[in-house]
């Protein structure tokens, strides 16, 4: 592999981050200025989740880089407020919606990262590393389309692309610690064996983010990637909840007809109150996690494949639980994206 943070000019790569407050982005920022590079991150002037984190605290969470504060929606702002005239090697989208609406889906996942791109190359980058999602791979939902057709944008621009796509983040499966915790059942889908995933935490995914710098194996590839161990089902999680507890396990069994009854109803509704649209995509997105697994689709079968899900890194979700029933689930909150 190699590990030299040097471009052609000599001088230490600098790497502009956006999406750099998020639940991955801020790791990202971490490992990369652990690593020696010069990070410029961009952010907005209130981010976190309800916007309550402000600039100082920003800037306190991105130690290390230099944070720079505007909006992604605008190419002006980007032009102006972030790349100021400078020249930067590298760039690292962490952006994704806040919740998977469909005209935020569009804003962010497709128009804010379309904008990053051509800020980009105003600014002389010749490698652009995109953090998607696995799920891309069947897409049925609208933020998924517009990752995709961001990632064909990509792969067409001429720089060279990384194109990262995890299975499921600890904190995606951690809404119902707490409520297991308070001796709440662990609710799940069917017999909870529905789906599963391999789980990775944000600590070794920003470490595979920050290692597409550095491995050309790494570079102009679409790169799944999952944590270490085997695919764990929902119902895995809940017995491993309980364990750690030292209870015995109790569920509570939710039929995943239900979706079939609320999905139609909401999108017709929708029709008449456009207000709903989102309610109705919130329900597809709630189908969707319920009924597909986080793993990579292997394409002669057209079923999902642990073994073709690429394992990464050392976290694993049992140490994960343990620290968060001991510790709490602070910074884990999955604000607009909860489910229960």
């Amino acid at each position: 592999m190699n590990t030299s943070l040097h471009s052609s000019a000599g001088q230490t790569e600098r790497v502009f981050v956006v999406g750099a407050t998020g639940y991955i982005g801020k790791y990202v920022v971490r490992e990369l200025v652990a690593r020696g590079y010069e990070v410029v991150s961009f952010a907005r002037g209130r981010s976190g989740i309800d916007s309550k984190t402000g600039a100082g605290e920003t800037r306190a969470q991105l130690k290390g880089s230099e944070v720079r504060f505007g909006d992604v929606g605008s190419l002006d702002s980007l032009i102006n407020f972030g790349i100021r005239g400078e020249h930067f090697d590298v760039v690292i989208s962490c952006l994704t919606s806040r919740n998977g609406g469909v005209k935020d889906s569009w804003k962010i996942d497709y128009q804010a990262t379309h904008n990053v791109l051509e800020a980009g190359k105003i600014a002389g980058v010749k490698h652009f590393v995109l953090l998607s999602a696995i799920c891309v791979q069947k897409p049925l939902l609208e933020f998924q389309r517009a990752k995709l057709k961001f990632e064909q944008e990509l792969m067409a621009s001429g720089l060279i692309w990384s194109i990262v796509r995890p299975t499921a983040f600890f904190k995606s499966i951690a809404g119902q610690v707490e409520s297991v915790k308070m001796g709440k059942p662990f609710v799940m889908f069917g017999n909870g064996e529905l789906t599963a995933c391999k789980p990775i935490s944000e600590s070794d995914l920003a470490r595979f983010i920050a290692d597409c710098l550095e491995d050309p194996e790494k570079k102009n590839k679409i790169l799944p990637v999952g944590g270490p161990g085997k695919a764990i089902s929902p119902r895995e999680q809940g017995e491993m909840l309980f364990e750690l507890l030292g209870r015995k396990p109790k569920f509570k069994k939710m039929p995943i007809q239900m979706f079939d009854v609320i999905i139609p109803l909401l999108s017709k509704l929708a029709k008449i109150f456009p207000k709903l649209e989102d309610k109705a995509e919130f329900a597809r997105i709630g189908k969707y996690y319920c009924s597909e697994s986080m793993l990579v689709l292997n394409p002669e079968t057209g079923k999902y494949d642990a073994d073709m899900t690429p394992s990464y890194g050392n976290d694993t979700l049992h140490d994960f639980y343990k620290r968060v029933l001991k510790e709490g689930i602070a910074g884990q909150e999955l604000g607009e994206h909860s489910m229960f």
